[in-house]
């Protein structure tokens, strides 16, 4: 928790004037019960009317002052909790982003989702408790207790016995739910899961009619869910009738030896009320320690999560003194192996081929060959495990990031889009970018002759993840807006994989003609896309298995040639 303290800075005035005035309704709080006792003990028994409405006017003067000062406590608590709980959420947001890509492979993006939302909320509603009940239980179980020693000493006998049972059924079962509380929130990690899977693949279950299975899949981890919080809750809220039955044995104990010390005249009627009210204010504030300890039970295993995506370092590190600048578009591996974290096994074998800035180069090769691994070691999505990547005659690890990447545009096969217009998220690409540069972008990647057809054209509306647009729209918008980076080299990993022949060919020939001096390397799964490219690259289980033009291959590589007869078998049919 301590780690975490630094973002309360903000709302350090919120958290000191909670507890205070907190204490203050505290205090309003005893006055009551004694105020009470004086109207029973001197103005009922003398018969004082005057007296009765003055301390009457007076009781309810305290009453109205304890609301008002709870009313503000629990504001300035609320304000001073979630706004902490903004913070570490804000602060937790930034650090995912600053993650490679390894670091996200540590997380599921539903757990990821579960941390920043129900985590974070939980540690704001656990500070707000604390502030306030952490603050007023103690207190008014201290205040109550010396109001009882005051009025009768003796009589206060009783809770020799109360508080250590009250103590000692706390201290027993409180432990056993930390272990379900951590269980209870991977539990909902794992529901999160299956909703988000759901609600992205829900026209494919929809399509294949598979809402029934998908039903039964959500049931299953809903009932677990379901079953545990049960179970965790059950437990804890089973010192609940533990406590009552303290409270009420403790009430009538008072009752019977306070009922025989008023019918002797050594004790007031009205002091017997009061003291009974302290009583159970006591027991009562027992009670609610009990409950602010399983919150915050609840509260620790949310912080321990949030804790671990504070403490994963990036794996990707920033250099010292950073290069700032590409040189130019050319690429050099040597003698590259590179394995995901966790595994032994080695996912890229001693790689090695050159790349001269301007060149077009095409990688193909069977599913699970590692194209994709090995162009996500260009902008340093990952780092090499041995050997060395160039960039401009650079080792990338000498790169500032953001200048690397800036330089190196990468558009996936699933490439997003973001919810708002056309022109928003052509945006990302240069959050300057005109108009005019935005159009030529599009018309670039044959975006703009669906584009243009839009009556409010760049202010077309997309709808989140793109979904208002076909596979083969949304890759050329990605094109498009990794284009407007005027990035030195552009990877294309499988991106024009929904677009039709022809349309691919014309992305193919501006690349050629217009973007000649950009280095493009493109993964494609149909040779016909890397066809008239300089240099082709065959990969077979980690490893070049040949390197050539597609010419060069066809004389000498089996994998290449196999490929290329079976598409080509495949379009004569």
């Amino acid at each position: 928790m301590k780690t975490l303290l630094p973002y309360m800075k903000k709302y350090v005035f919120y958290a000191i004037l909670c507890p205070i005035f907190m204490i203050l309704e505290v205090l309003a709080d005893i006055f009551i019960p004694y105020l009470m006792s004086c109207i029973v003990d001197i103005g009922i028994v003398n018969r004082d009317i005057d007296y009765i409405v003055k301390v009457g006017l007076i009781m309810v003067g305290a009453a109205l002052l304890a609301m008002l000062f709870g009313i503000i406590s629990a504001h300035f608590g609320a304000r001073a909790g979630f706004g902490f709980a903004a913070e570490i959420r804000q602060q937790a947001f930034e650090k995912v982003q600053g993650f490679s890509f390894a670091n996200l492979d540590q997380f599921t993006v539903s757990s990821l989702i579960t941390r920043l939302t129900n985590d974070c909320n939980t540690i704001g509603q656990v500070t707000m408790m604390s502030l306030r009940m952490a603050v007023r239980s103690p207190f008014l179980m201290l205040f109550a207790l010396i109001m009882v020693l005051n009025i009768n000493a003796s009589l206060a006998r009783v809770f020799m016995v109360a508080i250590p049972l009250t103590a000692i059924i706390i201290a027993v079962i409180l432990p056993k739910a930390r272990p379900l509380f951590q269980k209870l929130q991977t539990r909902v990690d794992r529901v999160n899961a299956i909703i988000q899977e759901n609600l992205i693949g829900i026209r494919v279950v929809k399509s294949f009619n598979r809402q029934t299975h998908e039903e039964k899949r959500f049931k299953e981890r809903n009932d677990a869910l379901k079953n545990t919080a049960l179970y965790a809750i059950s437990l804890v809220i089973s010192i609940m009738p533990m406590l009552n039955l303290i409270i009420y044995s403790t009430i009538i104990a008072v009752l019977w030896f306070g009922g025989k010390q008023v019918s002797a005249g050594t004790m007031g009627g009205g002091e017997l009320i009061s003291f009974i009210t302290y009583i159970t204010q006591v027991l009562m504030s027992l009670m609610m320690i009990s409950f602010f300890f399983m919150q915050l039970l609840r509260g620790s295993a949310s912080v321990s999560r949030i804790l671990e995506i504070l403490s994963t370092k990036s794996e990707i590190k920033e250099p010292k003194r950073p290069v700032k600048r590409l040189k130019d578009g050319s690429v050099i591996f040597k003698h590259v192996s590179f394995s995901y974290p966790g595994s032994q096994e080695k996912t890229l074998k001693d790689i090695t081929f050159h790349i001269k800035s301007g060149e077009t180069v095409g990688i193909i090769g069977s599913t699970g060959s590692s194209k994709t691994t090995l162009v996500q070691l260009i902008p340093r999505l990952y780092d090499v495990a041995e050997g060395s990547v160039k960039v401009g005659g650079v080792d990338v690890r000498e790169y500032d990031i953001k200048a690397l990447r800036d330089q190196v545009a990468f558009v996936l096969q699933n490439n997003t889009l973001f919810s708002g217009t056309i022109r928003e998220n052509m945006l990302w690409g240069n959050e300057n970018a005109t108009d005019e540069q935005i159009i030529k972008a599009l018309k670039q990647s044959q975006a703009w002759e669906f584009v243009s057809k839009y009556e409010d054209g760049l202010d077309h509306r997309v709808e989140q993840g793109g979904d208002n647009f076909s596979g083969g729209q949304k890759q050329r918008l990605t094109i498009a807006r990794a284009l407007l980076k005027s990035p030195k080299i552009i990877i294309l990993d499988d991106s024009t994989s929904a677009v039709d022949m022809t349309t691919d060919a014309k992305i193919q020939q501006v690349f050629k003609t217009e973007l000649k001096d950009i280095t493009t390397i493109i993964i494609a799964q149909r040779i016909s896309s890397i066809q008239q490219a300089d240099k082709i690259l065959v990969m077979h289980e980690g490893k070049i298995e040949s390197i050539g033009d597609h010419n060069t291959l066809m004389a000498k590589s089996p994998i290449y040639r196999e490929i290329y007869e079976s598409q080509l078998k495949g379009v004569a049919v």
